[in-house]
C-alpha cells in the first residue's frame, strides 16, 4: 500500500508543495479496487482528484497520468471524444500493472468550463473544429496548468513516471515541474466516427501524438 507520508525524493520538499491532501479512502472500481484522494489548492480555489493503487516508490518509475475532466466523455459517455474510452484505459493499465496514479483535473474543456464548452460543441456542429470554436468565442485554445497536478504526484511518493499521455505540452510541463519521464506510454483507443474530426485537429494542430487515424 502506499505510504500516507511517502519521502519525496525530487526537488521539492513536503513543506513547498502548493496543495494539501484533505482525506483519501477505499475506491472499489469496475476495473479493481483503488485508494482516492481528494487535494485543495493552497493558493487558488482549485480542487483536485487522484486515483492510486498499489506500493508507490521515488525510486520506481510508476505509471501515471494527468486526466482533464470531461463531464460528456467520462459520465455521460460522449463519442465527439476520446476522453472517457482513455481514462478507463489508463486505469486498466495501473490495475495490471499493480500500482499507478491518475490526477484527475477539474479544469473541464481545457479549462474553459462546462457551459462554454456546449457552446463550443454548438459551433462545431455547424463545421468549426475545436480549435476555431474557441477562438470565435474569444477564449484560449488551451488554458491548463499542470504544475500542481505535478505536486499532487510528488505528494503521493512519485518521482519517475511512465507518463500515460499524448499530448507532448503535458509532458513538458510535468518535467518542468520536476519529475522525471522515463516513459511516454501512448493511450490511444480506436476511435468512433464522431471523433475522428476532433482527434486529426489535435494531431494536426496541437502536436499529440496520435497514429490511430488516417
Amino acid at each position: 500500500m502506499l505510504k500516507e507520508e511517502a519521502a519525496l525524493d525530487c526537488s521539492w520538499s513536503k513543506n513547498s508543495l502548493t496543495v494539501e491532501r484533505v482525506s483519501s479512502a477505499r475506491l472499489p472500481t469496475g476495473a479493481g479496487e483503488f485508494r482516492i484522494a481528494g487535494y485543495r489548492s493552497k493558493t487558488s480555489d482549485e480542487e483536485f482528484v487522484a486515483l492510486f493503487k498499489g506500493e508507490i516508490r521515488a525510486d520506481v518509475p510508476t505509471l501515471a497520468r494527468i486526466h482533464s475532466q470531461c463531464l460528456t466523455g467520462d459520465v455521460f459517455g460522449s463519442t465527439k471524444c476520446d476522453c472517457g474510452p482513455q481514462l478507463h484505459r489508463a486505469m486498466e493499465l495501473i490495475e495490471r500493472e499493480g500500482s499507478g496514479a491518475i490526477v484527475y483535473q477539474l479544469q473541464e474543456g481545457r479549462g474553459i468550463g462546462i457551459i462554454n464548452k456546449i457552446r463550443a460543441y454548438a459551433l462545431q456542429d455547424e463545421g468549426a473544429d475545436t480549435i476555431e470554436a474557441n477562438e470565435r468565442l474569444g477564449l484560449a485554445v488551451d488554458l491548463r496548468e499542470y504544475r500542481q497536478c505535478a505536486e499532487v504526484l510528488f505528494d503521493l511518493g512519485l518521482c519517475q513516471v511512465r507518463m500515460m499521455s499524448n499530448n507532448p505540452l503535458k509532458l513538458r510541463a510535468m518535467e518542468e515541474a520536476g519529475l522525471r519521464i522515463v516513459e511516454r506510454v501512448a493511450l490511444q483507443v480506436e476511435p468512433g466516427e464522431a471523433a475522428v474530426h476532433y482527434l486529426r485537429t489535435k494531431r494536426e494542430k496541437m502536436g499529440h501524438l496520435l497514429d490511430t487515424i488516417e
